[in-house]
């Protein structure tokens, strides 16, 4: 039975994930800084509420889950904001560090976290959960484009120095993902562009060579591939899960 720990793990993607890692008879610990969404997660979830970005929260975590678990199979870093909304001259640099921080930072900390665990049992798997903002460059999200083309490198150096031990790395890029966090992005970047929520959403669909949004679900079954043993040989990979993204600045 695989052990399974997923960050943002109560809501949108990371909640589709644990559904569907528990779904196939895994065990699932979830963390997540929303306390109400944890509360909401089924009981038989373990749930943490933590920061990401909190070292000593995370240390304490890990002790806790080799205690109770004994290691780990696979982890899902799947954390992340989607930053500000504005152009590079009008970009706050502390929502840019913000950013940067918790898609970044978060997923380095967890992945150093969880190597040794992995290490030791000489088996494991680690899926992140980048976008496809980090295969093309984005206007009007340099924060959020920055911070998921470092995930990809983080990834790539993650596989590579964790291959000999018979662990795997990849990332899965979604595309636009329908949903309360998506509706934000459509708002923010309606206010930017001077245009409405509906045109923008037009554009992201658009934008895609199957002109559809996707669902969480579909992220989630690929992470539960990229951990299975069917994708035992399968490691280094940037895998968009996007509907084809075409054109990476939706029209408004």
């Amino acid at each position: 039975m695989q052990k399974v720990l997923i960050t943002a793990g109560a809501s949108g993607i990371g909640r589709a994930m644990a559904a569907g890692f528990a779904a196939s008879g895994a065990d699932v610990w979830v963390v997540d800084s929303d306390a109400d969404a944890l509360a909401a997660c089924p009981d038989t979830w373990r749930r943490d509420c933590l920061d990401v970005t909190d070292e000593s929260a995370i240390a304490g975590l890990f002790a806790r889950l080799q205690a109770e678990w004994g290691g780990l199979d696979v982890l899902c870093a799947n954390a992340g904001i989607a930053g500000p909304t504005a152009l590079i001259e009008d970009q706050p640099l502390d929502g840019f560090r913000a950013c940067v921080s918790v898609n970044l930072d978060g997923a380095f900390l967890f992945t150093r976290a969880a190597a040794p665990l992995m290490k030791r049992a000489c088996r494991g798997a680690i899926v992140y959960t980048s976008s496809t903002a980090g295969l093309f460059g984005y206007p009007n999200r340099a924060p959020y484009s920055a911070a998921k083309w470092a995930v990809n490198g983080l990834m790539k150096t993650a596989a590579m120095e964790l291959g000999p031990f018979g662990i795997r790395a990849n990332a899965i890029c979604p595309g636009a993902v329908e949903g309360p966090r998506m509706e934000g992005v459509l708002e923010r970047e309606a206010a930017a562009k001077g245009t409405t929520r509906d045109a923008i959403y037009r554009g992201y669909a658009s934008g895609t060579s199957m002109r559809t949004f996707v669902q969480a679900e579909d992220i989630a079954n690929m992470a539960v591939f990229l951990a299975s043993d069917a994708a035992r040989h399968v490691s280094g990979q940037i895998i968009a899960v996007d509907g084809h993204t075409e054109n990476p600045d939706p029209k408004a």
